[in-house]
């Protein structure tokens, strides 16, 4: 078993046929969001990939009528119903304040009279006021204790509104019968999204489920020896990985085609793979100084056949999708084929944004 091996098993298993949106999110696991548009978001970027003929938006337009949920897991995102439920009822590290319960329980109550409300009815209605957010800068104190409250499980996601979460109220999970066994279905969930994976980010999954299971704090080391007992594993140039032990190693031949990867797709999400596989480092830039940025705000891996050569920044300007590319060599591929899987891909992004031809 080489490293080869390992990157082929990884491409895969994560970009299976492209399916149906649920069927999708449901064999991911979890799909984690961003804000940020450029030329998509992340979680639209993601799909792409994995659902047929997915257009941007389409995830936001049809939540409503998906088992699924927004919510915290190892980061924010969209997961199935199921999986949430697993990770409540949530007990967060900092319980409401005497004051700070009294607000949550009056907007319970509104939200209960009203059914679904945006955040600056809650806003117009409490007058809750300004507080600093974790960026430094100034926020609605409305906003964070809808987050809050969400968080706790108090809330659900019901929808977007122009990008902007609306609230409803979210009934009860009961406390599992078996705490353990629910971390470890969780832990399943994030190593299949993200496996093969090294024995580091094995340890770091561990330390990122408890952001959405906080209550289980104390129990993560017990869970991480639990989860290396029941997966497979090789030791390749003496590191451990780690995948689900009822997955064969297999792989495929590599397609001749090019794809743009979201700085959070799964293919990308693990640094520490990332550079072992393709033997360069990628950073997301979107929030470095400009003067600092190597490969640009918002660069997008490009994977041609079974590595990753070089990123792309893309933006659309007057109804074109303009793309500046870089590469790790220094210059593109020469093989023709190569052009014509590029094209084919910016393309597909163009119909993807709904840009046409």
């Amino acid at each position: 078993m080489t490293l080869n091996d390992l990157r082929g098993f990884a491409l895969a298993r994560s970009l299976f046929a492209p399916t149906s949106l649920s069927r999708a999110i449901a064999r991911l696991g979890f799909v984690q969001a961003d804000p940020i548009r450029a030329p998509a978001r992340a979680q639209d970027l993601t799909l792409r990939h994995r659902v047929k003929d997915y257009r941007a938006g389409d995830l936001e337009r049809r939540y409503p009528t998906l088992d699924v949920e927004e919510d915290f897991f190892v980061n924010y995102g969209f997961l199935p119903r199921a999986t949430q439920a697993l990770m409540h009822p949530r007990q967060a590290r900092t319980p409401f304040t005497a004051a700070r319960r009294r607000q949550a329980e009056a907007v319970l109550e509104f939200v209960r009279a009203r059914g679904v409300v945006h955040p600056r009815e809650v806003d117009a209605a409490f007058a809750h006021g300004k507080t600093r957010n974790w960026f430094g800068g100034s926020s609605n104190a409305s906003t964070q204790l809808l987050d809050a409250m969400h968080y706790r499980g108090m809330l659900r996601i019901a929808r977007r509104e122009s990008g902007v979460r609306t609230y409803a109220l979210r009934e009860p999970t009961p406390a599992p019968d078996d705490p353990a066994a629910a971390f470890d279905a969780l832990f399943d969930v994030a190593v299949a999204k993200y496996a093969p994976m090294p024995s580091a980010t094995l340890g770091w999954l561990a330390s990122g489920l408890v952001v959405g299971a906080p209550q289980w704090r104390s129990a993560r080391s017990a869970a991480l020896r639990r989860v290396r007992a029941r997966l497979s594993t090789a030791r390749i140039d003496g590191v451990d990985w780690y995948w689900p032990a009822a997955e064969r190693l297999t792989g495929r031949e590599p397609e001749e085609r090019v794809r743009l990867l979201a700085p959070f797709d799964p293919v990308v999400w693990d640094r520490r793979r990332f550079e072992r596989f393709w033997g360069w480092a990628y950073r997301f830039e979107a929030y470095t100084p400009a003067p600092k940025r190597v490969r640009g705000y918002y660069a997008l891996p490009l994977l041609w056949r079974d590595a990753v050569i070089g990123w792309a920044n893309l933006a659309v300007r007057d109804g074109r999708l303009d793309h500046e590319l870089g590469f790790v060599s220094g210059r593109a591929p020469r093989e023709p084929v190569f052009r014509r899987a590029l094209e084919a891909e910016l393309q597909a992004m163009r119909e993807f944004l709904g840009l046409g031809g």
